[in-house]
This record gives C-alpha cells, structure tokens and sequence, in this order.
C-alpha cells in the first residue's frame, strides 16, 4: 500500500472518543443494568420500621412546655395599616405597614406592645392565640420608653394577664423565655438566658436605659412580646436586636417590667406619661457643641423656668450679652453618684425617680464643682 492510501485511510477513520464520553457511556450503561435488574427482580413487601420507646419527658421540657401552654393565651398578634392618599384618584385607602407582638395586660382588655410597632400606622388589629381578631383603640404611648397600650373589646372568653415578675432582682445566667411572633410565625418559643443587664440603647435622640440583654431570640415580628423567667411570670417586653442583618444574632434587648410596671398604669390612667423635670430647657444639638468647644462633659442648663424647682434651688442658665455672644450657666455632670454627659443621658438618669423625689445634682459652676438639691416635678 503506497503512503497516500495510508494517509487516506486515517482521515476516513472515525475519531477516538474522548475519556468524558468514555465516563458518560459507562455511566449510562451502569444505570441501564440497575434498572434492568430492578424489572426483573421480584417485590418484597416492606414494613415500616418499628418505633423505639422515647420514654419520659425530661422534667425541663416538661416545664418549659407547660409554661408555654399557660402563657400561650396571653400573648397577641399585632397587625397595622396606614392610610395613604392615591395621588391620581385622590383616593384614600389603607395598605399594611407591618406586625408585631403584644400580651394582655389586664382583666379591662389593654394590650402592651412596642411604640415602634405602631408608630405611624392609622389602624391596628388583635389577633387572639385562639384565632378571634379585634379592632384595636390606642390609650397611650411614651416614645421614651418604646412602650405603648392598647385596648381591645372580647365579650367572653377573655385572654388572661400574664402574671408579673420583677426586673430589679434578675441574675446574669437566668433562663428566659420569649413568646412572639417573628416574620409573622404565630406564636413561636424561643428560650436563652440573661446575657446582661442595665444595657443602654440610643434610638432616635432616646435613651432607653435599665435593659434586659438576652440570647434568646429575637427577630423582626418579635417586637412587643413577653419575656417570661422559668416561674412563667413577666419580666420584660422584647424591644430590640443587635444585628447588622437585620436578624437574630444572640443579641437581644428587653424593656425590663420594673419600667413597664411604672409607665403603663400612668397611660392607661391619663393617656400620657409625664417624666420627672428639673424645671430646665436643654437642647441636644446646641449641647454637643459647647462640649466641643468647652471640652467639659455635662449637660448645659440653657433656661431655668423661672418658678420651678431648679431656679429654688439656685441652678444658673445661660445668658446672652452684647446681643450676640452666649454665656454657658451651669454644667450638670452627675446625677447622684451616675454620671451625665448628653441630654438624653440625662433624661433617662432623671426617669429613674418620681415627681416629689429629691435628687442631688453635681454641677459645674465657673470650673467649679458643687452639689445642690432639686426637688422634680412632673413634666408636661
């Protein structure tokens, strides 16, 4: 054979696989054969496999499980809508802004959730844990302290008030358990410990001081809940998470139920809550610039209220001269032994008593140091 046939024959010749389709055929060949071989073996009947005895309940989860069952009934599911006006049609009409969580307060039909859960919203409805909805009224709410009340109507069958625990006592380690409703999935448990106490959280130029930190989770939804020690009695309201998320990520925060315990009687009785005053004008923006400029930590007293308590005491505020240039008065530094650098830092030290109590103030006085006793009012 000359060279030309040889090289004719190898450009006729068919390629040689390559070792993928070499795999994929041997593949397909493999389940060829196991599905023949399954035809034509013959069928067995096949029981269910038998169930090994659990046994008992650990007495743990017996108590956890029957202090959910009790606490279950008292706590809400919060849904709100807000109106909104077409811009076309002129239109008004209401779409939903969101849920959250809330247990029954008392015997009368309130209702205790966050004020964020309700904040802007025009409408809210009460979903009991047995399934009856309601319309629900606001009574009051205090921003200051993320707290709201609202009432709903139930002619019988009325959901008990959880009952009420204390805060000032609780131990870093406790259990805790929190009932609510993240991403709007009713009624779940979780359960944790005390991580923490006496946190504070900025929102919104608000200190809100004296908060429970916990592990259990808290997500979105969760807001307004309870959460419960191991006796099932109240001891906080699920406020807040620390996330950059957005979830849950082992750092939770609860407004504790000593707080709630002052406030919410005071909204229920005159829809409002007034915080103990010292008779002062203090303005946060222009406070932080004197402490710049100044370099001293404290709040500035700007006006003093002529006929109250902090001018019977001899507090000095600011004063203007030459029509133009401010004269810092008073600087408040500490608050009995804590001490005060912001106005909201301020207020929240000052809501730790009541109107008629004595506070003892340290104030800064022309670089001088000195203490003087003010008796609080209720504020407006």
């Amino acid at each position: 054979m000359s060279n030309r046939s040889i090289f004719a024959t190898v450009e006729t010749a068919a390629p040689a696989p390559s070792p993928r389709a070499c795999r994929t055929l041997l593949r397909a060949a493999s389940i060829a054969a196991l599905v023949v071989a399954a035809a034509i073996a013959p069928l067995h009947s096949v029981d269910a496999r038998p169930v090994t005895p659990r046994g008992d309940l650990t007495p743990d989860e017996k108590l956890t499980i029957d202090l959910f069952e009790r606490s279950k009934r008292s706590v809400v599911y919060i849904s709100t809508t807000e109106r909104v006006r077409d811009l076309w049609t002129r239109n008004v009409h209401s779409i939903p802004r969101g849920t959250g969580s809330g247990f029954v307060w008392d015997e009368q039909g309130h209702i205790i959730t966050n004020f964020h859960v309700i904040r802007g919203a025009s409408e809210a409805r009460i979903r009991l844990n047995d399934g009856r909805d309601y319309p629900a009224a606001l009574v009051g709410a205090s921003a200051f302290h993320d707290l709201a009340v609202l009432r709903i109507t139930v002619p019988s069958n009325k959901p008990p008030p959880l009952p009420i625990g204390t805060s000032h006592d609780l131990r870093v380690g406790q259990r805790v358990f929190a009932i609510g409703n993240p991403f709007g999935l009713d009624w779940s448990l979780t359960t944790g410990i005390v991580s923490a106490l006496d946190r504070s959280l900025d929102n919104d130029n608000v200190t809100i001081e004296h908060l429970i930190q916990t592990d259990a989770a808290i997500n979105p939804g969760n807001s307004g809940g309870p959460l419960l020690d191991s006796a099932g009695r109240l001891i906080g309201m699920n406020t807040a998470i620390y996330s950059p998320s957005g979830a849950s990520a082992g750092i939770g925060f609860a407004v504790p139920i000593d707080t709630v315990n002052r406030v919410a009687p005071a909204l229920i009785t005159h829809g409002k809550y007034a915080r103990p005053s010292l008779g002062i004008e203090f303005d946060d923006d222009l406070n932080n610039l004197l402490r710049s400029r100044l370099g001293v930590d404290g709040v500035y007293a700007l006006k003093v209220e002529p006929d109250g308590p902090a001018a019977a005491a001899g507090i000095r505020g600011a004063r203007v001269e030459n029509g133009s240039h401010l004269i810092p008065g008073d600087v408040i530094v500490a608050i009995g032994d804590k001490p005060v650098s912001t106005v909201a830092r301020l207020q929240a030290r000052l809501d730790d008593f009541k109107a008629g109590e004595k506070v003892r103030l340290s104030v800064l006085r022309d670089g001088k140091k000195m203490s003087v006793d003010v008796t609080l009012v209720a504020g407006r």
